[in-house]
């Protein structure tokens, strides 16, 4: 496996940005996701890195040496794409079997049955061997497609949204799937999603692309505990954070229109904006604030209370189903200790 780093990239397509002064590093064996929204410069990001795009200024280093000379091949990663890019009239075996029968790599018959049949029994497609891969499923080609790219032993998995084309269920097994391919593998993988939940649960850390540059680099909980700017705030967590504008005025904190008002922290600016994840947000017979119930969303193992307390509206993220209605009042508590605050230009306060 490989240590990947990537120093003050920078990449343009004609007057379009497409990644700006971008650093960060992947460690041996991690398992690291680039988090941002459609057009941030994630996938030129692997592109980049495979040595299929060459980047106007800055540098990449594998294992400390510098990658900008090498070509793709020499580079030796494997892309796994959103679309499985599979040949549909050959089976799975030989769809398998196909990068080691590459001139460059030229190994023996023997061999590459091995390797065929190691993959497929970790990815357990041992079954579809034999038939072709136009007649899979969308799971069963993407587990194919993945397992192309294990059966070469690269020096680093590239994985441009690998996921995003399967149903819910199907989605959320093979990221158990892959995490746990990765960690008995010790590969180093670069994975590329705009889908909290997979970064949040698949990543050992995580970089927050957006607009071409990046805004954070940080472990699953450094991301959603301490966001460093608003946006990445609201780009993790489900339901999403309440962000409130507030005013620091004598040492406290007050959310116009409305009651809530608690200890600021220190010195803040006098205009701010009050982070509060859903969870903090405490429903309790006892509480010190209130407001009314205007939408209850039950999900099972939790419930979605949405609270209006005078002008703001508050998102509460609750246990279990409870009993509430519509247009009753409920009292709640928030988590003074977890509150987050933001200046004027949404850069996170201490």
């Amino acid at each position: 496996m490989a240590e990947v780093e990537l120093r003050n990239v920078t990449k343009t397509f004609g007057r379009v940005s497409a990644l700006r002064d971008v650093s960060f590093d992947l460690q041996d064996g991690e398992f690291f996701v680039l988090l941002g929204p459609t057009g941030a410069g994630k996938t030129t990001t692997l592109r980049v890195i495979a040595g299929l795009e060459k980047q106007d200024s800055g540098s990449v280093f594998f294992n400390g040496g510098s990658a900008d000379a090498l070509t793709p091949a020499e580079r030796d990663v494997a892309f796994v794409f959103q679309q499985y890019s599979l040949y549909p009239t050959m089976s799975v075996y030989d769809n398998l079997a196909f990068p080691l029968r590459s001139p460059l790599r030229r190994v023996p018959e023997p061999e590459i049955k091995k390797q065929v049949w190691a993959a497929a029994e970790k990815l357990r497609i041992t079954h579809l061997l034999e038939r072709k891969t136009g007649h899979l499923s969308g799971g069963e080609m993407q587990r194919v497609s993945i397992g192309r790219a294990i059966v070469r032993s690269p020096q680093v998995f590239l994985m441009d949204e690998p996921l995003s084309n399967l149903d819910a269920k199907l989605r959320e097994a093979l990221r158990v799937e892959l995490k746990h391919l990765q960690k008995t593998q010790h590969s180093t993988t670069l994975f590329v999603t705009h889908d909290q939940v997979e970064a949040l649960t698949m990543a050992d850390r995580i970089a927050v692309l957006r607009e071409w540059q990046i805004v954070q680099v940080g472990t699953p909980q450094d991301i959603y505990d301490r966001p460093a700017t608003t946006f990445v705030a609201q780009l993790v967590g489900s339901p999403r954070i309440n962000l409130l504008p507030a005013e620091s005025n004598d040492g406290l904190i007050q959310i116009p229109g409305s009651s809530i008002k608690v200890k600021a922290p220190g010195q803040l600016p006098r205009s701010v904006t009050v982070g509060l994840r859903p969870e903090d947000v405490q429903p309790q017979n006892e509480a010190e604030f209130s407001g009314e119930v205007v939408l209850i969303e039950p999900l099972g193992v939790e419930t979605v209370l949405h609270i209006r307390a005078g002008s703001q509206t508050l998102v509460s993220l609750v246990p279990g189903i409870i009993q509430a209605q519509r247009g009753s009042v409920v009292r709640f508590n928030i988590n003074r200790e977890r509150l987050q605050y933001f200046g004027p230009d949404g850069i996170r306060i201490g």
